[in-house]
């Protein structure tokens, strides 16, 4: 249910509902607006007529049902686009097409401080880096781990660009959360739930990548288990799915954004490096995502792709990045949207 304030209702009117929200066995989620408050009352579906004796309390306007599997992350809940700050003055779903770049998995500290430095002088607003790599094979590089997360906190020193890196386990939310700036969940954790609650009792934004089967409805109550928990700092990614064409590596579903779009007011990324993975094709991806609307891209550079531990067909060379990036500003451009120089 969405219990509308009244536009002149109080402090001590919202704290009333959302006690009475408790009270009645439900988790209330305020959502501050600019002229009038709402607040999301959120648990099991049956039974929720109840919540209708919220209706004569004082300052309340009015109670909705939310139709919507998921409720946090509707449109119905909240809708105004939410803008998610990553660090002060840089958040992901604003004005700004923000670029996130970097290595697929950070190898040293050459490596990773030499791609940072590229990046960020090509406007590249964070560095993406990954110390803990879930590979399809056991027996791949599986990352550096915690020195990983020690080089990357490293290249933010050297550039002072925010970190964003991925975290595949559980029992390692609380390491990796210390090292980094936006927490990554990868496709083939889009619906480890387990994990996905831990991280809703973080103060730190999510960037939820969506599974390689994943449909888009499954794809928001992943969100939902975050925000259900308390972070709103969520930013959906849409990273290719997996379909019958061989002729990529994913297939890249651009549809996807303005879809997620039209139900969500979280921001949507897209990852055109995973999805393609040609570096070839990152480019053309890249400007149908601005297009697209979507409100950033993350993408794979690395210095040496012939020498790189993981993904280095899909990896762009800097030189490459900053050729695409010149071009990527004239579609965010023509999107409605700036990027930094």
């Amino acid at each position: 249910m969405i219990i509308v304030m009244e536009k002149g209702a109080d402090k001590t009117d919202l704290d009333a509902v959302e006690q009475k929200i408790v009270e009645l066995g439900y988790q209330p989620h305020v959502i501050y607006g600019e002229t009038r408050n709402v607040v999301g009352a959120v648990g099991e579906e049956r039974g929720k007529e109840k919540l209708q004796i919220l209706q004569s309390m004082r300052g309340v306007e009015n109670v909705v049902p939310i139709l919507k599997p998921y409720k946090l992350a509707s449109l119905e809940v909240q809708p105004e686009p939410s803008a998610v700050e990553i660090v002060p003055g840089l958040a992901v779903g604003g004005k700004e097409f923000v670029v996130v770049a970097g290595p697929c998995a950070v190898e040293g500290r050459e490596q990773i401080c030499e791609t940072a430095e590229a990046v960020k002088k090509s406007g590249a607003r964070a560095l993406r880096g990954g110390a803990y790599k879930p590979r399809t094979s056991p027996y791949s590089f599986q990352g550096m781990e915690e020195d990983g997360l020690k080089l990357l906190a490293e290249a933010r020193d050297l550039t002072g660009l925010p970190i964003v890196t991925e975290v595949v386990n559980p029992r390692d939310v609380e390491l990796v959360a210390k090292y980094a700036d936006v927490m990554q969940v990868g496709a083939r954790n889009t619906q480890n739930f387990a994990l996905l609650k831990m991280l809703g009792q973080l103060d730190k934004p999510i960037l939820l990548k969506r599974g390689m089967s994943t449909t888009i409805q499954e794809f928001l109550m992943s969100a939902e288990y975050v925000l259900s928990e308390g972070n709103r700092r969520v930013i959906l990614c849409e990273r290719g799915i997996r379909t019958f064409e061989t002729a990529t590596r994913n297939t890249l579903d651009i549809s996807a954004v303005p879809v997620l779009k039209q139900q969500t007011h979280l921001p949507v990324m897209i990852d055109p490096s995973h999805a393609t993975g040609h570096a070839s094709l990152i480019a053309p991806m890249s400007y149908a995502a601005a297009a697209a609307g979507a409100d950033g891209i993350i993408v794979e550079v690395h210095p040496h792709p012939e020498k790189a531990a993981s993904d280095g067909p899909q990896s762009l060379r800097p030189e490459a990045f900053d050729s695409m990036m010149m071009q990527l500003r004239k579609f965010a451009e023509v999107a409605g949207r700036i990027m930094a120089e």
